[in-house]
Formats: C-alpha cells, structure tokens, sequence
C-alpha cells in the first residue's frame, strides 16, 4: 500500500493532517472496523461540468483530464493510520504498464483540472466520515468504460470495494487533449450538435438531405462502445487495443473499418445495385440512431443496406459520441483510383455505351467524414481534419478502413504520409481519361480533362444549413500553378519514375483537337413521372465540311457510376458547314424510365460522335429527376412533453394511383425512436393531406425528418427544423 502521506515522521503527519481536516481523524482504539456505508456519483453536478448532460443515460460519463466529484460515506471518521486508495481500471487484464490501470492514493492536495500526466484524488471535503473527493484522469488517458474501486488500508489489513463503472470520452473542451476545439460555435456545431445536412446530388445539381445523427439517445453510447470492443484489433489483442483508445487517430482508423460490415461483422452492408431486396434502400434511412440500434437487434450482424452518406452519417454519430469532433464532407465528381497513377479511365463503345472496363470510376457524388484533432505521427502543420472514410472501396492494411489522411497533407500532395493518402489525393484531384472500345477490342483515347474530378466540396456550415464550400482546403484553384506543380510532386511521389505528360498517365500522343465540339442542353423540367427532354447541340469548329454520325445511349444509373438499365437509343447522321451549329431534340418518356430507375433518380445520356478519320467526341450528361415536393408543417408551437401535431401535404403528380405508401419519421429531441405511419393509396393527381403527433422531449432546436415511399416513389425526403420553448 503507498503511504500517501511521504516519508515525514509519524507525529508531524498526524498534526499536519488534523490541522488540514480535524473531524477526518478520530483515535482508532476500540473504534469498529471502518466501513463504506454510502456511495454517490454526484451524477448531475459531473454531466454539466463535463458537458454530458444531453446523454439520455442512467451512467456517469466523464471527459478525461478533467475533475469529477464522488462522495463516499464511512461508518465512522477514518482514524489517523488508515489510508483510502482508489483503482481505476479499463479493459480485459488491465495494468498499470499499458496505462489502463492507475492505483492513486487520496491526497489533500489542489485538484489538477489540466489533465496533467498521472490520475490524481484529491480530498476536497470531509464531514463526519462523509467525505467528497475530486478524481481526475491525464488528458492522454484511454476513452471508455472504467470501474472504479476503494481500497481501505489500516494496521489490522485491508478490504477492497467496487463502487461502479462509468465512461470517459475525449475532452475537445480541453486544451491538452488532442482533440481540443478552440472556437466555441465550431465546438458546439461539430461535437454537440445531434443533427445535421448532407450533401448529395451532382456537380451541377446540388441537393441536400436531413440526417439525423442522434449520438446522445438512449443507449447509443453503449452500442459505440459495443463496436470497439468488437473490432478486429481487439479480438487479436485485446490488451494492446484497449491501451491505445487514448490516440484519437487510433480510435478513428478502428471505426472506419468497423462502420462497414466487410471483414468484422461491422454495422452496415453495402450495396451499390440497386436491387436492395432484402434489406432497406439506403435512401430511406432518416439517420444513425435506427441504424445503430437495429446492429445491436440483430446480434451485431451487419445492418442492410447502406451507401457513402449511410456510412459517413453513422460513423459521425459515432466520433461526435465519444468526443470527436466530425463533420460529414460531400465531394462532388469523385474519382475512385484503383491503381494509383492519379487518372481515371472511363469506357465507351461507340455505339455510346459506357462500358465497365478497370476498376476505375468517377462517382457523382461520394460521401465522408473528417474528424479534428492532433497528429502526434507528423509535423504539427498536419494537424486539424482528417479524412475518415468508412465507405468500404479499397482495402487499406487488408482491411475496407480509409484515413486519417491530414487535409492539409491532401493539399500539399504530401501523398507519401500515412494514412491512404494517395487514394483520398486522387479522390479530389485525378484526372479523366475517355476511351472508345472498338469490336476488335482496340482502344483509342479521346479526350483527358485535368479539372473535372474533385468539385464543390461541402460540408454544413456553423450555425445554419447552408452549404459551406471547403474546396480550396483539399486542393489550390484548378489550372492554377500551384495546382499542377501539386500534382506533379504527388506523381512523382507515387511514380517515381513516371515522366509528367499532358496527362497524369504522361500520355506519349496527345489527343489531337476534335474539329467538332457537343454539349446536351436541358429542356423545360426535370421531374419523376415527366418526359425528359434535352438537346444534343453541335458545332462545327473547323473551316471544312464535316460529316458526323451519333450514337446515343441513355442509362438508368446508381449515383457511382453503377449501371442499371438502358432505356433509350437513337443514331443519327449530320452534315455540318464550316462553323455550323445545330440541335438534336431528343425525348424519354416515362414509360421508358420508370420501371429502371433508382431512387437516385439518375439517368446518363451519352452521345459518341464520329467524323470520318478523326477521334470521336463523347458527350455525356447525368440528369437528376427531382421528386414531387412534400411538406411538413407544424400545427402549433412545439413546447417541452406537449403534444403537437404535424401535417404532411403530397400531391401525386402521376396519372396513375401510388400504392404502399408509408411514412417514416425520426427527430433526436423531438420523439422517442421513430414512427412508421402506413397512408392510404393516392389516386392520379390526389392529394393528401395527413397528420401525426410528436411530443417534444427537450427545448433547443430540432430538426424533424421525414422519408415518404411508395410503388412509385422509394424516397420523397423533407426535414423542418422545430423550436422547442420549455
């Protein structure tokens, strides 16, 4: 037992002690044996100091390197040569020596709160062998779920008493810990905030839908917990992985793996086909909470199905939960490089159909996480985000995880530091090379562009759902020096090699300039259950005349590039003086698209353009469909445990009746779980006009969200945010 009292005689450690705290001692003869007759977490005082008190949970839970309070109450004072002694512990087999153990002595003095290197107990009061005593964990300790222990120490022995487990999350409000958030509003949007938007669309259609994070409802921190613990590094090495949960880089390259179901049974199955039978359309999700909970019901086997903005919602949910900051990133014409040499092949035959050929693909949009905090492995210029991708595409280290990449390195093409860096470096800054596949299997390259990958990076702005454009923080202006000479070093790095071409893949014939150029044009709307018009216009650019023949293609297709159905095709021949120009109108019916598409509404029209002797020009458009509007409105002020009612107004523009419709409805702090609300068919052109109750169960702003399906219509979302008085 340590003696905390060092090494000063016995009379002068007596006197110093009872002048310090005179009801703590009592003679010790003939006294009972001294005994805890009373424990105490002091649960609420430590929620609101450690900024847990959103936490729907019976548990105390800390932020480490700071202060919490705990009484315990004895049967009778401590005597002069008694001494208490509090265990700390984390883990399977937990030791001192891999810092998942601290033995600390009380001690009468001042309470460390900066998180200083060694855990600490401090007495701060003492009544009457009631005694309240301040403990405090280092700000480098590991996260999670403690048990706590007294040991009471006389001449006659010992006896030794648990007195409860709690859990302890980073610290971003502290400033030793590597995770800490200077700026208060930044701190509030990307640790607290429990709801949030996620971009989605394409580059030239920009869309966002509501996601409800929800990382404080009911046992949602215990099912976080429950994925570290059934991670693959700590079924191999249990001891090792529970000491390393102090490194919040460690902590997010373990969930990024984990958030995805591919080697570890983790939380959510993939699936890109657009056939989800046997599982749910990932756009019909409103949120993490449901998707946590039901890995859990199901006996932590994976949750069907998810795509990038599933992943990224759910693993922000989970970094914010345990006291990450996170936000969700949306990169725009996102490059998916196989093969590291920094370019992108795309496919054609020329009959204008895109061809999966390679592994290569640019996906519309692509969804991840970046997650704020100090990179002890490098330089302190890296610090600050970093990319966390959980979207199982390429295996890192033999297994589906993705980061941290430091943004920072991103833009300086530092491609050379862990983590994955070239995969994220070629995500926002790849280059497109198209091809034509010709019958006899030869290929022709007609076009690269160095700027079409890697556009209009959003996250959620602070404080309000704008879109915040973070584009300039992964890569300098597109054709700027400073960009190439990036890219150049970034090659370089990966191909040593390499020469640096006109392409990334230093293309020995450069394409020659096309004597034509194409563009398709929209026309009129673009919605689901209308014809889609568009117009394919050409132009002559030389002084001679060109005769052109076009394929057209049109294909159903998943937001990746996946393709689903072709359902439309069209060839036509043209003639075309010097610097002519024309217009092609070209028409898909409803009938032709709606038995195909997805509910990303997505279809991509390509035309390939041949003069005779020349390179073809391939001209592409990806249309999204928009939905018919649905509204939620609120029928009156929301206040605190007062019911409310909400109406929903849909109007079926279709000529023919929507059938299964159902209503899903989610909101943290609005309602408990979510609610499922089966509504009556509509008959063409009917509109509804349908409401539901919540009761509100905590003041603030909230954000509601809806996701509407039906035969025709898999995902109509809406989200309104709702203030709630007391």
């Amino acid at each position: 037992m340590i003696n905390i009292w060092g090494n000063d005689c016995q009379c002068n450690r007596e006197a110093v002690s009872k002048k310090a705290f005179p009801s703590m001692y009592s003679s010790s003869l003939e006294a009972a044996a001294l005994q805890l007759s009373g424990f105490d977490w002091q649960m609420q005082a430590n929620k609101n100091a450690h900024h847990t008190d959103k936490f729907y949970s019976d548990q105390l839970i800390t932020r480490r390197g700071q202060p919490f309070r705990v009484r315990l109450n004895f049967n009778r004072p401590i005597a002069s040569g008694e001494r208490l002694t509090f265990t700390a512990s984390t883990g399977p087999n937990p030791s001192e020596s891999a810092r998942t153990k601290a033995v600390i002595p009380l001690s009468t003095g001042s309470s460390d709160s900066g998180g200083s290197g060694s855990w600490s107990a401090v007495l701060s009061s003492n009544n009457n062998g009631s005694l309240i005593v301040n403990i405090s964990s280092p700000a480098s300790s590991p996260i999670g779920r403690y048990t706590l222990s007294v040991q009471i120490a006389s001449q006659s022995g010992s006896t030794s008493t648990t007195l409860g487990t709690w859990v302890q999350l980073f610290n971003p409000w502290l400033q030793v810990d590597a995770v800490f958030m200077s700026n208060n509003a930044e701190r509030e949007e990307y640790v607290e905030e429990d709801a949030g938007i996620i971009f989605v669309g394409s580059a030239n259609r920009i869309n966002m839908v509501g996601w409800n994070f929800g990382q404080y409802e009911e046992d949602i921190l215990n099912i976080v917990l429950a994925i570290l613990d059934r991670s693959l590094n700590f079924r191999r090495d249990p001891i090792t992985d529970v000491a390393r949960r102090n490194d919040p880089k460690y902590v997010g390259r373990v969930l990024s793996g984990m958030i995805n179901g591919n080697d570890d049974n983790g939380v959510l199955s993939g699936n890109w086909s657009g056939d989800y039978t046997g599982g749910k359309d990932p756009r019909n999700w409103n949120g993490s909470v449901e998707i946590l909970k039901e890995w859990k019901k199901n006996r932590f086997q994976p949750v069907r199905f998810g795509q990038c903005w599933v992943f990224a919602g759910t693993l922000n949910t989970v970094l914010r939960c345990l006291g990450i900051p996170a936000r969700v990133i949306t990169n725009f014409n996102s490059a998916h490089d196989t093969d590291r040499n920094l370019t992108i092949d795309v496919y054609y035959d020329p009959l204008g159909n895109p061809l999966d050929r390679g592994s290569d693909s640019i996906w519309n949009f692509h969804v991840w996480n970046e997650a704020w905090f100090v990179r002890t492995d490098l330089n302190s210029q890296y610090n600050g985000w970093q990319v966390l991708d959980a979207t199982p595409q390429e295996r890192s280290q033999g297994v589906f995880q993705c980061g941290p990449a430091s943004v920072t390195a991103v833009r300086q093409g530092d491609v050379n530091l862990d983590f994955d860096m070239p995969f994220v470096f070629s995500e926002v800054n790849a280059d497109q090379i198209t091809w034509i596949i010709s019958p006899n299997n030869s290929k022709k390259q007609t076009s690269s562009n160095t700027s079409s990958v890697g556009r209009f990076i959003s996250t959620k702005a602070v404080g309000s759902n704008s879109r915040m454009d973070v584009t300039d923080k992964y890569k300098y202006a597109e054709g700027s020096k400073e960009e190439r000479e990036v890219f150049k070093k970034a090659l370089q790095k990966l191909k040593p090699s390499s020469g640096f071409g006109a392409t990334a893949a230093g293309t020995e014939n450069p394409v020659r300039s096309p004597s034509i150029s194409g563009k398709f044009k929209v026309n009129g709307v673009l919605e689901v259950g209308k014809e889609v018009n568009l117009s394919l216009q050409l132009k002559n650019l030389s002084e001679d005349l060109k005769t052109i023949s076009v394929n057209m293609t049109a294909w159903t297709i998943v937001y990746n590039g996946t393709l689903v159905h072709e359902v439309w095709k069209d060839s036509i021949t043209a003639s075309l003086d010097p610097q002519e120009e024309m217009e092609y109108p070209l028409r898909l019916t409803y009938a032709q698209y709606e038995n195909f598409l997805t509910a990303d509404n997505m279809i991509r029209i390509t035309a390939v353009c041949q003069v005779t002797d020349e390179a073809e020009v391939v001209v592409e458009r990806d249309v999204i469909l928009d939905n018919p509007s649905i509204t939620l409105e609120l029928l009156d002020q929301a206040r605190v445990q007062t019911p409310v009612n909400v109406r929903v107004l849909f109007a079926n523009p279709l000529d023919e009746p929507v059938n299964n419709c159902v209503l899903t409805v989610e909101g943290s702090g609005l309602m408990r779980g979510n609610l499922r609300i089966k509504v009556p068919s509509l008959r063409p052109k009917e509109r509804s006009n349908f409401k539901f109750e919540i009761t509100p169960l905590r003041s603030g702003t909230k954000q509601l969200l809806i996701d509407f399906s039906c035969s025709k219509f898999p995902a109509i979302k809406a989200f309104l945010s709702v203030d709630v008085t007391e």
